[in-house]
């Protein structure tokens, strides 16, 4: 397996780390590298062709006060197929915040368990501000550039998608918002168009904005809300784009002293704004539903009169009942999908009577939930999500649902192996929904390896198509995408 490596970056963790967020499957890594004609059990398919690539969240320096896995650096891993071949890369976006504590050699900025005040850096991102725009929750490829992103608003970093050099910043012509995006954007495959949302401590707390597919803002409005929020996705169908207002959000006493403390309203019930791809403020239609928070969405068509909405229904979203992890672990109990009980769940809302009626999916945990990209917007068959570990914010398994016959089927790894959130690649000529592979990255701790793994969508439970040896160990992070060979 002939690797480059092309960089190593700074570092000042202790050699002795013990905090469960730099260890363990959380590894921190410092070395960029590029690999080729890497080991391979089994054999990569010829149909598949595109790039898949992950974010994590990669600590380089101890906190000023206390670390987050949300505070890490953004430290892209790409795999792109290409004619039954591969090629491996990983970099580190080249935020301002990463490239400034590069140069100081310590940590500029407070986590987000950390009042802003103990920021040392001069300025900050964020939807509260005085924050490192990390860039290492999302990944999307758009105008054949990855863009990488921070999951409290800030900029869109963009790589080339195979070999993740560094391409500046989106700037949208100059028109992009100073609000910045969240996490999360969307892609249309069938127009090419980007969807976005941002918020922030001040009124009107959330806006909405489409990206044509050459990357100039066609559309940007104003979705007001009774006040600060935490919205953290959203979704989109052929016609519609679907935005939210969950009783989760910062306390506003605490706001009021600075702090960004979170609270669980459920007497506000949750409220969904449906607004024209295109629309403006006033084409807004608003409905209810039961109180809950939602960290990510799965999918959303149109069916009829009704607009269809599958997402992760949180049962105990401020972890209620659960024992509280002490020490440095403090607050990371809240980090376990199990703790918040997640469910497959869905919502139909009635664009005549103004209805909306709520289904549960699934009696099981999941999240991170990945479909086909060709069927974005529109009705989806098949998900393909992760099954939580408990105790730790990583995956050990891999569920893909039926929402058709409400069947699941379950892949598991082995003990002590982690993978990434997984993706659906459609094979080249694909005539089926779930007609082509699933890939993922894994991180094997007994055997202190991964791999890059290729399943068979149809039947992900067989044994895999490919396994392709990476030449480190990575760690667990966020979140991934795949975008086909014409997206380069």
């Amino acid at each position: 397996m002939p690797v480059k490596t092309y960089t190593s970056v700074e570092t000042g963790l202790p050699p002795d780390d013990t905090h469960p967020y730099r260890t363990g499957p959380w590894q921190s890594q410092t070395t960029e590298y590029d690999a080729w004609d890497m080991d391979v059990v089994g054999e990569i398919p010829s149909d598949l062709n595109g790039v898949y690539i992950r974010n994590t969240e990669v600590a380089l320096f101890e906190p000023i006060k206390r670390y987050h896995p949300f505070d890490g650096d953004a430290l892209l891993h790409s795999i792109s197929f290409e004619n039954g071949e591969a090629r491996y890369a990983c970099r580190f976006v080249r935020t301002d915040g990463f490239l400034a504590e590069q140069e100081a050699k310590r940590s500029l900025w407070a986590g987000i368990t950390e009042h802003p005040s103990n920021t040392i850096a001069p300025t900050g991102r964020g939807a509260r501000s005085m924050m490192k725009d990390n860039a290492s929750t999302d990944v999307i490829v758009h105008g054949k550039q990855v863009l990488a992103s921070f999951y409290q608003c800030g900029d869109l970093y963009a790589l080339d998608p195979r070999t993740l050099e560094d391409q500046g910043r989106a700037t949208w012509g100059g028109r992009f918002p100073a609000e910045g995006v969240s996490a999360h954007p969307k892609l249309d495959e069938h127009t090419g168009e980007l969807l976005f949302f941002n918020y922030s401590v001040d009124a009107p707390y959330m806006h909405y904005g489409v990206v044509s597919p050459t990357g100039e803002l066609t559309n940007y409005v104003d979705i007001p809300l009774p006040g600060p929020r935490l919205p953290h996705d959203m979704a989109f169908t052929q016609n519609w784009s679907i935005l939210n207002d969950l009783p989760l959000f910062w306390e506003p006493e605490s706001l009021a002293e600075g702090y960004y403390r979170n609270g669980f309203h459920p007497e506000l019930g949750s409220r969904f704004a449906l607004i024209p791809r295109h629309g403006r403020t006033e084409d807004i239609r608003w409905f209810e539903a039961a109180p809950t928070f939602v960290l990510h969405w799965i999918n959303a068509y149109e069916d009829g009169d009704e607009v269809v909405l599958d997402g992760y229904f949180q049962h105990n979203p401020t972890a209620r009942g659960v024992a509280r992890f002490a020490g440095e672990n403090k607050g990371f109990e809240t980090l376990d999908m199990n703790v918040l009980e997640a469910r497959a769940h869905r919502w139909r809302f009635n664009l005549v009577t103004g209805e909306t009626k709520e289904e549960q999916l699934s009696d099981r945990c999941t999240e991170f939930g990945m479909i086909n990209g060709q069927v974005g917007g529109r009705r989806h068959r098949y998900s393909y999500e992760a099954r939580c570990t408990n105790g730790l914010f990583a995956f050990d398994g891999l569920i893909k649902r039926d929402v058709e016959t409400g069947s699941e089927e379950l892949v598991e790894f082995g003990e002590g192996v982690f993978v990434s959130e997984t993706v659906m690649a459609p094979r080249d000529g694909a005539i089926a929904e779930d007609d082509g592979y699933l890939v993922t990255f894994t991180t094997d701790m007994l055997n202190d390896r991964s791999e890059c793994l290729v399943l068979d969508a149809a039947n992900p439970s067989s044994e895999p198509v490919a396994r392709i040896r990476l030449p480190q160990r990575i760690s667990s992070g966020t979140h991934s995408t795949w975008a086909p060979a014409s997206a380069w």
